[in-house]
């Protein structure tokens, strides 16, 4: 493919600040990610991974669904209602209320769909703050999903999940998306389910290559003092 070919950009950062009000992360970040990428950050806590996933999402926030490393789940409430909050923006403002309330045999099954592929259908409407950390990591992926949004942008999101189910959550997540940036310090799972890997180490792309050119070596040396 030549360059006329090439999809568009997705997300374009040339000599960007990237940071924290008056700390700077990235002091001049180069980067280009083009439709239908999917894209693993990699670095040592503290490279900018986090801080790279808000600016991408601030770029094409109406794309992108969202998955951050705390979850931001409202305790208190269903793994129903916690992934429903995902699709808020599809539906009016009384057809959401009335979800909170009295949920429609329609609203149930469609959540429920995307719980199942999580393995959390015996678990819908059990509260969030009696879930295991692995339970609700993949209520908040589940939250994602429901976005029904074109673009993954995902921290750590299968990181309290086994290494098999981890696999086969990320494999499923990543086919229901034409795109997707997704930080993580898994890097056997970088290798196994990305075609391009980003390495960050204190706010520089250090590493910028396809997967199937590297190893789980060169990704090591990601996290080396």
């Amino acid at each position: 493919m030549n360059a006329s070919e090439a999809p568009a950009p997705l997300f374009h950062f040339r000599g960007a600040r990237l940071g924290h009000g008056r700390e700077t992360v990235f002091p001049a970040l180069d980067l280009t990610v083009r439709r239908g990428e999917t894209v693993a950050l990699l670095g040592p806590s503290g490279s900018g991974k986090s801080t790279l996933l808000a600016a991408l999402r601030r770029q094409r926030e109406t794309l992108c669904a969202w998955c951050p490393q705390e979850q931001a789940l409202v305790p208190m409430l269903s793994v129903f209602h916690n992934i429903y909050m995902g699709g808020l923006h599809r539906f009016g403002t009384w057809r959401n209320l009335r979800a909170l309330v009295h949920p429609t045999a329609a609203q149930r099954d469609s959540v429920a769909a995307v719980a199942e592929s999580l393995g959390l259908a015996e678990k819908l409407f059990t509260s969030v703050d009696r879930l295991s950390g692995g339970q609700a990591q993949r209520t908040a992926l589940g939250r994602a999903l429901f976005t029904e949004r074109p673009v993954l942008l995902a921290d750590e999101p299968v990181s309290n999940l086994d290494e098999h189910q981890g696999l086969a959550l990320l494999r499923d997540t990543l086919r229901r998306h034409d795109s997707a940036v997704v930080a993580m310090h898994d890097r056997a799972l970088a290798l196994a389910c990305f075609e391009r890997v980003i390495g960050l180490r204190h706010g520089e792309t250090v590493l910028d290559a396809p997967s199937a050119s590297l190893t789980l070596d060169d990704l090591d040396r990601l996290y080396l003092p």
